[in-house]
């Protein structure tokens, strides 16, 4: 069968999916590109539900192509919160549930079946699973065949009143160490470069099973090769009583010198109807600590504009924190209530204004990338190779992953080189090599 795989969300969202792709190539069918998506059979959507506008898209898309007769299945977060939706949409999608990546197969069988047999219509399958299964030591059909995406866990111990995810993937499930590790040699001997620890929260690892993420960290430190690590995504509050500990196993060569640290508001009073259980005195020791023991850390922060009884003094407080601390990335989004969630009965701010603050933010932001990436400019040091671009040039990373993009034939994706910074482009560095 021809089939069309689309894929929307995180990085852990990203992984599914290339389990899925493998899945799909093993039992002999034909993958399509967003080019030839019209000529497909099958179409699997792996679904997001963080924003409304990304639903909407979605719920747009399995509606559409069910009008136009192509079997449909519908995977990831959506499907565990949001069926009834799905299924208005298209009352014969097939779901697969987000812990169920691996039964993808059962689907495809059942329906390839029924097109053997001349049967048009029938029952749609429904597959959902307690525990989750294929996240680690499966095969996978990458999107980048340098870069392995590695989800450490699965799920969430915290309730932030807006966040429908904890709802889709329930309690945190840390998957075991020893797994992880095999899943990253594996990987590595495959010939992966970059490993990317993704889940819902990483500093969260462990607090189910008391094997926290620095001894994760130390034990992926200690495996032979040549690659470098991206932490993911860490929330203050679960950075906190492990912060010394973990500072210390970021220190590991192998080891980005990234922090992705999502504040959402530097405002108390929304942080407090976010129930984000930090408060911005722990942010700023957090980061002074990371900085003190790294010069060129990297900081990458996310924000939420317009939240619930949003004042403007609440929005100016995140203003200037972004202006003091200087984050090298932030991910802007305009709040978006969510069902099942607590936030969504609380009263909305009048959208115009969600619009007007984010695009501020939006120019402080950029205003602050390009004064960061000036001053960047005639650096050198040590960058770490990592693949070779489309074009036939090279990007490296800095131990801080900051990208910087050289000319040359002779380097192999994790080697070292030292390089010079002589020019800044909106999404990357160029360098050139100096001995």
């Amino acid at each position: 069968m021809k089939v069309y795989l689309e894929s929307f969300g995180c990085s852990a969202s990203q992984a599914s999916a290339e389990v899925m792709r493998a899945v799909i190539k093993k039992l002999g069918h034909e993958l399509l590109d967003p080019h030839t998506a019209d000529q497909a059979e099958v179409y699997i959507c792996n679904s997001c539900t963080v924003k409304y506008t990304t639903e909407q898209k979605i719920l747009h898309k399995i509606r559409s192509m069910g009008e136009k007769s192509m079997e449909v299945i519908v995977s990831g977060c959506m499907p565990e919160v949001q069926l009834e939706d799905i299924l208005y949409a298209n009352p014969e999608a097939h779901i697969l549930g987000v812990n169920a990546v691996l039964r993808l197969g059962d689907i495809l069988s059942s329906i390839e079946q029924k097109k053997t047999q001349g049967l048009s219509g029938g029952e749609r399958l429904e597959i959902h699973t307690v525990e989750p299964l294929g996240f680690l030591n499966v095969p996978r059909e990458r999107s980048n065949s340098n870069i392995h995406i590695c989800q450490i866990s699965q799920g969430c111990n915290f309730a932030c009143s807006y966040c429908i995810v904890k709802h889709a993937r329930g309690k945190l499930c840390s998957f075991p160490p020893d797994e992880i590790v095999e899943d990253i040699r594996s990987a590595v001997a495959d010939g992966c470069r970059e490993i990317w620890l993704t889940s819902q929260d990483d500093s969260q690892y462990g607090m189910d099973t008391g094997f926290k993420l620095p001894e994760l960290l130390r034990k992926i430190s200690e495996i032979p090769g040549d690659f470098k690590v991206r932490v993911g995504m860490m929330n203050p509050f679960s950075v906190l009583p492990i912060l010394d500990d973990l500072v210390d196993a970021f220190d590991s060569d192998k080891i980005f010198k990234l922090l992705h640290l999502p504040i959402q508001s530097a405002s108390h009073s929304v942080l407090q109807k976010m129930n984000r259980l930090h408060k911005m005195d722990a942010v700023d020791m957090i980061i002074t600590k990371f900085r003190s023991r790294f010069d060129d850390l990297s900081l990458f922060t996310d924000i939420i504009v317009g939240f619930c009884s949003e004042t403007e003094e609440d929005f100016k407080e995140t203003v200037e924190w972004i202006k003091e601390y200087r984050p090298e990335k932030v991910n802007i989004s305009r709040y978006s209530p969510r069902p099942h969630t607590k936030a969504f009965s609380f009263r909305n701010l009048d959208s115009r204004l969600s619009v007007q603050r984010s695009h501020e933010l939006h120019r402080v932001c950029e205003r602050i990338k390009l004064e960061s990436k000036q001053e960047m400019i005639s650096w050198n040091g040590r960058t770490f190779v990592s693949k070779y671009t489309e074009m036939g040039d090279v990007l490296t990373r800095t131990d801080s992953y900051r990208p910087v993009v050289i000319s040359s034939s002779n380097l192999r994706p994790g080697q070292y080189v030292n390089v010079k910074i002589v020019a800044a482009k909106p999404g990357y560095f160029l360098g050139k090599l100096i001995s």
